[in-house]
């Protein structure tokens, strides 16, 4: 593979990461709640789920989703009854408290927690995954294997996306204090998002 095809997929990877999504979103959200700390367990599980997505739209299985239109319902209807589930918890969640100083939610929730939430929300999108599907071939060389395209197409848009949700969440410290004193009102808009994403999902087109 040349570096020509590698820097073209860079770029597209950074432009797809930037384009507004439900993790960055989590990641946003986590970072006020939870911290910056335990909200890299967020990101690594939606790091993790993506390369599940790309690993699986390599395999084909996003060329059967878009050939099988039941398949691809049942997967819609799942994605988008987990992301309005999420959207009704933070609606309903009580507000956080802000630690003196540093701006970072108090949380009790376990890392494992996160990561599972970060995971689930990545893998909860059948449409992302038709679009790996049809994304990655366009830079696929013939003759290489799976593992070393998963390897270089994977790993290099896991870097991307977990590098950007790092820096929301970041920077979602340094807006805690203002959040603190609309704390109710910021889980309401966020969790408005994830149920109005999830309803998107539901009714999308392929």
């Amino acid at each position: 593979m040349s570096l020509e095809i590698w820097l073209i997929y860079l770029v597209a990877a950074i432009g797809l990461s930037l384009t507004p999504g439900p993790n960055g979103l989590l990641s946003l959200t986590h970072g006020v709640q939870h911290g910056f700390r335990k909200t890299i367990a967020t990101v690594i599980g939606g790091g993790l789920g993506f390369l599940v997505l790309i690993a699986a739209s390599l395999a084909g299985l996003g060329a059967l989703l878009a050939a099988s239109e039941k398949a691809f319902t049942i997967a819609k209807w799942l994605g988008a009854a987990y992301l309005v589930y999420l959207g009704i918890r933070l609606w309903r969640a009580p507000p956080m408290l802000v630690r003196a100083g540093d701006g970072a939610g108090v949380s009790t929730e376990s890392s494992w927690a996160l990561f599972r939430e970060g995971f689930l929300v990545a893998t909860s999108n059948p449409k992302a995954l038709i679009f790996f599907a049809a994304f990655l071939p366009q830079f696929m060389v013939p003759g290489v294997g799976f593992l070393t395209h998963l390897a270089i197409f994977g790993g290099t848009f896991v870097i991307v996306e977990i590098a950007y949700e790092l820096l929301l969440a970041f920077a979602a410290q340094k807006i805690a204090p203002w959040l603190s004193r609309h704390a109710r009102t910021f889980n309401r808009i966020t969790g408005g998002m994830f149920v109005g994403i999830g309803a998107a999902l539901a009714t999308a087109q392929r």
